[in-house]
Order: C-alpha cells, then structure tokens, then sequence
C-alpha cells in the first residue's frame, strides 16, 4: 500500500467540511482533483470511506476511524506549512537578545514589545547581565543581539558602536538643581554615589575632578546604575548615571542636569562575526540601531544621530 499525503489531505477535508466543493476551496484545487484523490484512496485502501446523503458525503465507520488516525498527522503538516509561511512574513521565530542591566528597566522591554506586536507566535528570550558575560554569551551563540560596554574581548565578534553622555542625577530637593550645568567646582564636597573603581564612568569622573583640583567624595560604591539612582532618591548623594536608567525610570524622587567636562560612556551592539543572523535578528537589529540613534553624542555638539549607528 502507498498511501499519498495529498490523498489523506484530500480526506481529511471532506470530512471536515462534508462536500467535495467544500474540502476544494479548503484546500485551493479543483473539484475533480478533490474527486480524484479520494478514488485514489478508496482503491488504494478497498475500503468504502463515504455514503451520499442528500447531497452531503456522510464517512462511514471505517472513514471515522481513519480520520481519527490522521487527523494528528495532517494538522501537524498543516501548522508546519504555516510555520514555514509565518517565517518566510517574518511573524514567527525567536528572538534572542541580551543587554546590560541599565537597558533592561524600560528600553529594552519596550522595543521588544513594539518588535512583537506583529509577531503574535515569535518566541523571545532576553536577558540582562554584566558585558564581559553578554560578550561571551553572543560568541557562543546563545544570543544572537547583545548591548554591551565595551572594551570588546573577542575580536570575532561585530560591533556598531554607541558612545552616550552620562548626566548628572540629583535628589528633587537639592540646592544644586538650581544650575543648569554642573561642575567639579560647583560639586565639591558633594557625596558622590558611583560605579566600582574599574568602572569607566568612575575613572573619567575622577580624571575631570583632578584635573579641576578638586577632591571627589565618593561616599558609596555600587554596581548597577539602578542602584546608584536608588540611593540618590533616598538623598545619599549625586550619580553619574547613562540616560536609559534615567529616561524610563517613572517613580520621580530625583532631576538631572549636565555635567562638564562631559564624561562618556563608551557602549556598543553587537553579533557573532562567525554566524549569520536570523530573518528575525536581522529586522530586530535595524529596529535597535535606529532607536539607539538619537542617544548617540556627537562631539562638541551634546545629543544627536551619530554616523556609527
């Protein structure tokens, strides 16, 4: 016996829909096609699989049992072609995505949302985490779109560079939100909250206070910029802080202003340089990389789109 999917296809849709026009436009072909394969079928099987009532085919017994044998099968190869559709529009897949922490409070969240929006089945895995691991993470092809601080560790990983301006975050009561702009002279004796001594921000934070001659109080260290920002509401003191944990932070309790010298944080997106990216990854990555754009500080000029995203 062999038996051809195109048949059973066939079957399974005059059951369902109980007319031979009916299994036809369900399945796009002809009435006679439809005619066709279910003699196919029959003599292939010798087995009577439908009565005429009035009009309507009525299964038999052995019809029912076999339609409950292939319903499963069908179905499967049915949700199949429809993967197969849902990726080729680009609705379906996984997206993979990791980020640092500070993205991950509302930007992140929300460009993802957006994203799948029009993708109702895509998958989505995302995780946040300190750089050096999202780095490793993207070459070991766990995640296909990582943001990450850079120095880059891997040389076999792509990057499109984001260099953004931190500002300066302020209890809402302070004196100081009475400036504009705020500077290592005007911030003396101010309690610092800041990133671990190795951060980047840290180091040029110290660099601008020494090369005004003046000492900075660092009065508590922490390693997230969500925590800085935390302390800072509760009046502990200012941070340095990178715009996304500031921009999508909706509880109040604190301002921000500039700080000069303009002390930079020095990001960038990145992929694997030895594996291509999915339909998916490739449309999530433009999507990113425009959105990122007007973070992107040009010199001498403060916010703008820069040339590197």
């Amino acid at each position: 016996m062999s038996l051809k999917f195109r048949q059973l296809q066939a079957f399974h849709a005059i059951v369902e829909t109980g007319t031979v026009t009916g299994a036809a436009a369900l399945l796009g072909i002809s009435q006679p096609g439809i005619s066709n394969l279910l003699a196919q079928l029959e003599r292939e099987t010798r087995l009577k699989l439908f009565d005429r009532v009035r009009g309507r085919l009525i299964a038999t017994p052995e019809a029912t049992l076999l339609f409950n044998e292939i319903d499963t099968v069908v179905r499967g190869i049915d949700h199949v072609a429809q993967t197969v559709t849902d990726l080729q529009n680009k609705q379906a897949g996984q997206l993979q995505v990791a980020s640092q922490h500070s993205m991950s409070f509302g930007f992140m969240p929300r460009l993802i949302a957006q994203f799948a929006r029009a993708r109702p089945d895509m998958t989505i895995s995302f995780q946040s985490q300190y750089s050096s691991k999202i780095q490793e993470w993207v070459l070991a092809g766990l995640f296909e779109i990582g943001v990450c601080e850079l120095p880059l560790l891997h040389d076999t990983l792509n990057a499109h560079p984001l260099h953004v301006e931190t500002r300066l975050a302020i209890p809402a009561d302070s004196p100081l939100r009475r400036h504009d702009t705020l500077t290592p002279a005007l911030l003396e004796g101010e309690p610092f909250i800041v990133m671990g001594p190795d951060h980047m921000t840290t180091r040029r934070l110290r660099e601008a206070f020494h090369n005004a001659r003046v000492p900075l109080r660092a009065r508590v260290h922490s390693h997230l910029f969500k925590n800085l920002l935390s302390f800072v509401k509760e009046g502990m003191g200012v941070a340095l802080l990178d715009p996304f944990v500031l921009d999508f932070d909706r509880e109040g309790g604190f301002v921000t202003r500039r700080f000069r010298p303009r002390v930079m944080m020095d990001m960038a997106v990145i992929t694997s340089g030895t594996r291509p990216l999915s339909a998916v990854g490739q449309e999530f990555l433009a999507l990113l990389k425009a959105e990122l754009a007007p973070y992107q500080a040009r010199p001498d000029r403060g916010w703008g789109r820069g040339s590197d995203l």
